[in-house]
């Protein structure tokens, strides 16, 4: 007896198809072009992950130095001062400090300046 894969490749297809709701043209359409867009937006989205954590770190940093430039530090020599007075919070910790608690972060700039 033959082996019939009828019903397998329309779930495959159905769930793909599932998966693509919401895409334009015939990217939802079509099993062929929605496959391709499916696994390219999986690339963009696991790219998109790694880009993420590019674009905090960048806000963060940004803060930071920002906030350091009123107090009369750069924010080189604030991260090198941390590290001279063994203080380790990390730059998402510190720029959360800017805008939730601003006279901790003041508090420990004023530890950093004591270093020197």
């Amino acid at each position: 007896m033959r082996v019939k894969r009828g019903v397998t490749t329309h779930a495959k297809h159905k769930k793909l198809l599932v998966a693509n709701k919401g895409y334009r043209m015939t990217k939802r359409r079509l099993v062929r072009t929605a496959k391709q867009a499916y696994l390219h937006a999986g690339e963009y989205a696991y790219a998109g992950r790694k880009l993420k954590k590019r674009d905090f770190r960048r806000l963060w940093i940004t803060r930071i130095s920002e906030s350091v430039k009123q107090n009369g530090l750069s924010y080189s020599m604030f991260i090198n001062r941390l590290k001279a007075a063994n203080i380790t919070v990390d730059r998402k910790i510190l720029a959360d400090l800017i805008v939730e608690n601003p006279e901790a972060f003041a508090a420990i700039v004023d530890r950093t300046k004591i270093v020197n």
